[in-house]
């Protein structure tokens, strides 16, 4: 099996798996449809960029397919982008004036048109022959670059910020979605890494055994990258709750003047009634828990609940409530009557909702896991 063979077989179960896991998440019933879609569509673009690693020679019979099928480079760095606002944002819709972000792909295809769609086949074949040299193609291959950074850059902002959100105003511990999100992004960006590199060894060294080499690799990552879409897929059959993207981080919602925070004798006593409240009517017990809830019980504006324990305190929300759940815990599994509770009934009781999420908070607030930490206290 040479190297081309190894490259074709790779190239062909990625785009395979791709399809079918665009063609599930078209299908599937869910309340995540929209983000589901943009993800099939993001899928269907990568699956026909992979396309490219199964053909040995240009197809010279199928011009007119070919050139739309680059048309389609240019639509998914902003698909995939709008793909995170979806999933990051639980309100996040398309609108009209998103069609913006088509002016690129129509543009290359104006470009395609004059060039080839509507040449017969020898000015087809002239125009090919002489595309690397055209400067109106050099700028839409810069152009591509260009765009791949914003949305990609975008797309590593809105991450930060729904995390940031979210931090701030939920009590739900479990954000491995964030993290899947965010390492999908990292890998598709060195996807196109590679792409880059290849890019740029046929424009300095051309057609050779290096670029080949490069090839390979490039196929063999997509490939990669297809087996991981599949596993954050299995492993997130739910994926994504989203954060309401009416939110801002607090250092945005709250007036630039109050950038040096004082704690005066109102916040303190504010500060101290919060930690009454949540020791006497323990509201951190229920797992679904938001900054917005306990502003309701307290009869406190949102803000700023969201002011005192983000900023005063100089505690995230979600860090704020896992306290309490903690303190909650230890205090069970030092209660010899309760000796019989699993750390699993335990962790539900406490208002957590996976054992991952548990054991991680626990650790990281008594340097111990619930089992060891249980083992030494009875």
């Amino acid at each position: 099996m040479d190297q081309f063979t190894f490259k074709e077989i790779a190239a062909f179960i990625g785009v395979f798996l791709v399809l079918v896991l665009a063609l599930f998440l078209v299908t599937v019933k869910s309340k995540h449809k929209l983000s589901n879609c943009l993800l099939a569509f993001f899928l269907f673009t990568t699956a026909a960029d992979g396309l490219k690693f199964l053909m040995r020679d240009f197809p010279v019979n199928y011009i007119n397919l070919e050139a739309f099928r680059w048309s389609f480079n240019y639509l998914a760095p902003a698909t995939f982008y709008f793909y995170v606002l979806s999933v990051s944002f639980n309100k996040f819709r398309l609108k009209p004036k998103y069609l913006w972000h088509t002016i690129p792909f129509v543009a290359f295809n104006l470009y395609m048109a004059y060039g080839i769609y509507f040449q017969d086949r020898a000015g087809k074949i002239s125009f090919i022959y002489e595309l690397n040299d055209s400067p109106i193609m050099n700028f839409f291959y810069i152009l591509f670059e260009v765009l791949f950074q914003i949305y990609f850059i975008a797309s590593f902002l809105v991450i930060r910020k729904s995390k940031t959100v979210y931090f701030e105003n939920y009590a739900n511990p479990d954000i491995s979605k964030f993290n899947a999100l965010y390492k999908i992004t990292i890998l598709y960006y060195v996807v196109h890494f590679l792409v880059l590199i290849r890019w740029v060894i046929t424009f300095t060294y051309g057609f050779g055994e290096l670029r080949e080499w490069i090839v390979m690799l490039d196929g063999f990552s997509f490939f990669v990258c297809t087996c991981w879409y599949l596993f954050v897929a299995l492993n997130n059959p739910d994926f994504f709750r989203g954060v309401n993207e009416n939110l801002q981080p607090i250092k945005e919602a709250i007036p630039k003047q109050k950038s040096t925070l004082e704690i005066d004798v109102e916040k303190n006593n504010q500060i101290e009634s919060l930690k009454d409240f949540m020791v006497k009517n323990e509201p951190y017990l229920d797992s679904s828990l938001t900054i917005q809830n306990l502003a309701e019980q307290l009869n406190m504006p949102v803000k700023d609940l969201s002011a005192l324990i983000n900023l005063y305190m100089d505690k995230h929300f979600f860090d704020f409530v896992n306290e309490y759940r903690i303190k909650k815990a230890i205090q069970i599994l030092k209660d010899c009557t309760q000796k019989e509770l699993t750390v699993l009934e335990i962790l539900y009781q406490v208002g957590f909702n996976s054992k991952s999420s548990f054991n991680t908070s626990f650790k990281k607030y008594t340097g111990k896991t619930p089992t060891d930490y249980r083992k030494e206290a009875l």
